[in-house]
């Protein structure tokens, strides 16, 4: 599989009036095309910073950080990022909240609004897209939201903690619906997650950052044994992944 994002010694310091904070420290890594990536860590060692990095958000105090090849400067087209609210605008109707992106970008025309109401279709928002984001629950808004994202036909999604504010059902349910879509459409996802069992179930490749300043502490290549239509809650019933949740609980070191 070839790389499709690189971080080459990554530094990233923010500047406030109490002094210069350190978020991130000479981090390296790489992501390859069509891996589901999840990082976890520490409240606080970088791991949204990482993400707004790797968009474009914002630029890196040192080191280089490139998408196919081509160093970012600036926000890129390649990337999707869905965050941990949805911020879908109540206003508009979910099939208009959908191609707000198409239209920001200057891609809305006939195909690309069908499209978009395929993909409201396809995902089962289909009857709904005339409905209000306050008529829809919080998972059919993640859903909604990750459909937004999808809309511009971005290489690459960013998933910044984008289940947090689910109750556990739902956020289960909806993990699930939205790694079976991100895996239908062949993208690349990093996940940002606080949930060691999400990032086990979810992930080919897990990312361990240290206490801030961040770095890459381990990697843990996620291999599961499943039944060959492996989903993320047939995955937490593998014998492998209460090891995996373990070796990454004590990696954390989440009692001091």
């Amino acid at each position: 599989m070839d790389k499709v994002v690189e971080l080459k010694n990554v530094t990233m310091n923010y500047h406030t009036l109490d002094g210069e904070t350190q978020a991130i420290k000479n981090l390296s890594l790489d992501i390859r095309r069509g891996e589901f990536v999840s990082i976890v860590g520490p409240s606080g060692c970088g791991k949204s910073t990482l993400l707004s990095l790797i968009s474009g958000l914002i630029k890196s105090s040192t080191g280089e950080i490139l998408i196919n090849n081509e160093p970012v400067k600036g926000l890129s087209r390649n990337v999707g990022y869905m965050p941990q609210r949805d911020h879908l605008f109540e206003w508009l109707t979910i099939l208009r909240n959908t191609i707000i992106g198409l239209e920001i970008q200057k891609k809305l025309n006939k195909d690309t609004m069908r499209g978009a109401e395929k993909l409201l279709e396809e995902y089962g928002l289909g009857e709904f897209k005339h409905y209000y984001p306050k008529q829809l629950s919080g998972g059919m808004r993640q859903r909604a939201a990750l459909i937004r994202t999808l809309a511009v036909n971005p290489e690459i999604l960013l998933l910044d903690e984008p289940f947090s504010s689910l109750d556990y059902q739902t956020r289960l349910a909806i993990s699930e619906e939205i790694w079976l879509i991100i895996k239908k459409e062949k993208k690349t996802a990093i996940l940002v997650t606080h949930d060691i069992a999400e990032a086990v179930s979810m992930s080919d490749r897990i990312i361990v950052l240290t206490r801030r300043p961040g770095e890459v502490k381990s990697e843990h290549d996620i291999q599961l044994t499943t039944c060959e239509n492996k989903t993320p809650i047939i995955c937490r019933e593998a014998p492998e992944f209460r090891i995996y949740f373990n070796m990454i609980w004590k990696e954390l070191d989440v009692h001091v």
